[in-house]
């Protein structure tokens, strides 16, 4: 009797473990999409430089000393302030001179309340081709 109880509960735990993977997995594909497409919004994904701080993903339009504007894959802009403690990635390590007009970004920092976004990382990224069907 106890064996059957005993086995019981190992089903049900394994039962319970692949529904938790499954739902995991739906919800990282999500946040992975949703950046993609420039809508990550600050809070998702609980990484690190993205909690109660912002995510940006575009191509620069415009470059000044002191920042960038981006232009987000839904038409809008968004100003992102640098400083010299903010860290540019590429293949190789890169520097605020590698950020270029037209060159496309990702990047994580702290959301303003003038809607801008102070960063703390950016990454150049490989230029990307969209094809209309």
């Amino acid at each position: 009797m106890n064996t059957k109880i005993i086995i019981g509960g190992l089903v049900l735990v394994v039962i319970a473990f692949y529904g938790g993977m499954k739902y995991s997995e739906s919800k990282r594909v999500a946040i992975i999409a949703n950046f993609r497409n420039g809508n990550f919004t600050p809070g998702q994904g609980g990484g690190r430089g993205l909690t109660g701080g912002g995510a940006i993903s575009g191509e620069i339009i415009s470059k000044d000393p002191n920042g960038i504007t981006i232009k987000m894959r839904d038409g809008s802009s968004k100003i992102v302030i640098l400083s010299s403690s903010t860290s540019v990635m590429k293949s190789v390590n890169g520097t605020l001179t590698d950020l270029e007009i037209g060159k496309e970004i990702s990047g994580t920092g702290t959301a303003n309340s003038d809607g801008s976004l102070t960063a703390s990382m950016i990454q150049i990224r490989q230029a990307t081709t969209t094809t209309n069907k």
